[in-house]
C-alpha cells in the first residue's frame, strides 16, 4: 500500500512539474529546456522505488556513490575506472579521477535523490537513477562526456552520448579506451 500511495504522490509531484514546461518530453519523460539550456527528465523509465537520501555521501566514482548504508551504482551509463587513463595532448590524464571529480562538483553539498531501479548488481550495489535538483546525474554525466551510455544494459542515454560525442565535450575531446574494454584487458 505504501508502494502505491508513494507512486502516486510522485506521479503528481512529476505531472505537476512537467506541466511547467511547453516543451514535448521523450519516452524516457527527457527533454531540452530552451529556456536555461539544461536536459532534464521528469519522470524516470522506471520507478519502484524513490528514496530521499539521507546520510554521509561518499562519492566512489564517477558511476558509484555510497549514502549512508546504501550503494547506489547508476544504471544504464559506465564511466572509466579510477585508475584508467586517457591521452590528451600527447599527455596521459587520469580519465576515471576527472568522472568522480565532475559527479562530485555537480552534486556539492545538494541533496541527492535516487529511483530503484533494478535488484543489487553483483557487488550488492543498488541500481538506481539519481537526480539532484530533478536533473538526472547519469544523463547529465553522460551528456558532459565523462560517462558512456552503457548500451549493453540500456538505450536511455544514447541521445545524450551523441550529443557529447558530435560536440567533442569532456572525454571525447580525448584518446581513451571504453570502461568495459579496459576491465575486460585488466
Amino acid at each position: 500500500m505504501k508502494k502505491i500511495l508513494g507512486i502516486i504522490v510522485l506521479g503528481l509531484l512529476l505531472g505537476g512539474n512537467a506541466q511547467a514546461h511547453s516543451g514535448r518530453t521523450n519516452s524516457e519523460g527527457c527533454h531540452n529546456q530552451k529556456s536555461n539550456g539544461t536536459y532534464h527528465c521528469h519522470k524516470p523509465k522506471s520507478y519502484s522505488k524513490k528514496t530521499s537520501t539521507s546520510g554521509v555521501l561518499k562519492i566512489v566514482d564517477g558511476d558509484t556513490i555510497h549514502v549512508g548504508n546504501k550503494k547506489y551504482r547508476f544504471s544504464g551509463i559506465d564511466t572509466p575506472e579510477i585508475k584508467q587513463t586517457c591521452e590528451k595532448d600527447e599527455a596521459i590524464i587520469y580519465c576515471g579521477l576527472i568522472a568522480k571529480e565532475i559527479l562530485k562538483e555537480k552534486i556539492a553539498n545538494q541533496k541527492v535523490e535516487c529511483v530503484e531501479e533494478d535488484l543489487p548488481d553483483r557487488y550488492q550495489r543498488i541500481l538506481a537513477e539519481c537526480f539532484v535538483n530533478g536533473e538526472s546525474l547519469s544523463s547529465y554525466l553522460v551528456r558532459s562526456g565523462y560517462a558512456f551510455a552503457y548500451r549493453k544494459y540500456s538505450s536511455k542515454f544514447i541521445k545524450d552520448e551523441e550529443f557529447a560525442k558530435d560536440n567533442k565535450l569532456g572525454l571525447w575531446k580525448t584518446d581513451f579506451e571504453y570502461p568495459w574494454d579496459y576491465r575486460k584487458s585488466k
